[in-house]
């Protein structure tokens, strides 16, 4: 019982209710500390997530020696894979379930939250994007030229990396997450927004789990080891990733659930998890086609066709992998292919961005935790990706 109050789950379970509680019974010059809090806090955080992407990427993949070009391709490869099909599962529901819904959509009236009382800018050094970009080409660049200098540059990197997670990055998610919930529960959106797509955030949260299930199952027949050993540790990755609605905030606990896993190797945790997820974002998907589809009935009157949304699918999957790791970010990366595929205006774009971000939590709590099934694919491929030698060795290590 000791043991569970000072997990990290129990502390992320105690934020989000202090945070609802809060919102709930707070005036405004209070609200004004807390957006300010919320806002710096999410400064210092996404300041961090490019030197993560880059002190994780760029090291495991230097650690793939001649692996590397394969397991990149590999990764991605899967990651694509597995978003299309989320998509596509939500497509086939949503032909079947959203014509028999009934909803009315009601998004004014929220109280307006406060400003704040100071702003404290933290730009990232890099964008998500180029840091993961530069860690690939960094990687790839150290295998290539077999440089030892280099290699032991970036494992040393990785190390400083690691430990500004653990003691700072860890300890403000909390407060962090508890402001996101306040905040929430201040402009009433908890209480007033939720309950009207109810049932379609119900469906999309079933289909989640379903999706979730056939990513392991599949992950399990596929490595051969049993896929309990790595979900079962997903569950303060799962809680930050709802708090947060973020992949990019939620790396740090992501890392130390998968690491916790015995069935995964290390260096594959560390090269597939900051890369998963930026990559693979099965569970925003799904919920954003899902939305499209209930949005286009909502305003237009018409599903649209099959050939368009197997298209769009196609392309998101495509454009998703260049999405921000923030709330509503795969929304924003596909606004282009919305509009001018699925033909939404600017009344169809608002209520979509509206309603896939009261949800969002949840999508990018799925695409955390699919990330552990697709890294235990990722690990049994780069066991039979090692050479003979490469196998002895790591069968001699303790």
């Amino acid at each position: 019982m000791i043991h569970f109050l000072k997990s990290t789950i129990f502390k992320l379970l105690l934020a989000v209710l202090i945070g609802i509680l809060l919102g709930f019974v707070v005036g405004e010059g209070f609200m004004n500390v807390v957006v300010t809090v919320k806002y710096i806090l999410g400064q210092l955080i996404f300041f961090m997530v490019p030197l993560i992407i880059l002190g994780f990427v760029s090291s495991s993949i230097a650690k793939m020696k001649g692996n590397a070009s394969s397991m990149l391709g590999s990764a991605l490869g899967l990651a694509y894979l597995s978003s299309i099909g989320a998509a596509f599962l939500a497509m086939f529901l949503g032909y079947w379930l959203i014509p028999q819904l009934s909803i009315e959509p009601a998004t004014e009236g929220l109280k307006e939250i406060p400003p704040l009382v100071f702003r404290l800018d933290i730009p990232p050094v890099m964008s998500v994007m180029t840091a993961l970009v530069l860690s690939v080409m960094l990687g790839l660049a150290t295998v290539w030229t077999k440089s030892r200098l280099f290699g032991t540059l970036l494992e040393h990197f990785q190390k400083m990396v690691l430990l500004l997670i653990t003691r700072i990055l860890i300890p403000i998610l909390p407060f962090f997450i508890a402001a996101n919930f306040c905040a929430l529960s201040y402009e009433g959106a908890i209480t007033r927004q939720l309950p009207i797509f109810i049932g379609v955030m119900g469906i999309v949260l079933v289909a989640h789990f379903i999706w979730l299930t056939f990513l392991y199952l599949t992950a399990g027949v596929f490595s051969r080891k049993n896929p309990w050993l790595v979900l079962k540790y997903y569950g303060p990755a799962y809680l930050t990733a709802v708090g947060t609605m973020s992949s990019a905030a939620t790396l740090a606990v992501a890392l130390r659930c998968a690491r916790k896993s015995p069935v995964l190797k290390d260096e594959v945790v560390d090269f597939a998890i900051p890369l998963f997820s930026n990559v693979h974002l099965c569970g925003s998907i799904l919920t954003e086609v899902f939305f499209v589809m209930t949005v286009s009935l909502l305003l237009y009157g018409t599903l649209p066709t099959m050939s368009v949304m197997v298209l769009f699918i196609l392309l998101l999957g495509i454009f998703a992998i260049g999405a921000p790791g923030v709330p509503g970010g795969t929304v924003i990366a596909s606004l282009g292919i919305v509009i001018s595929i699925v033909g939404f205006n600017e009344a169809g774009t608002a209520l979509l961005l509206t309603i896939f971000a009261l949800q969002d939590s949840f999508g990018t709590a799925c695409n955390i935790t699919g990330d552990g099934a697709l890294t235990l694919m990722l690990t049994k491929i780069e066991s039979k990706l090692e050479s003979p030698t490469q196998k002895k060795e790591t069968a001699m290590l303790p």
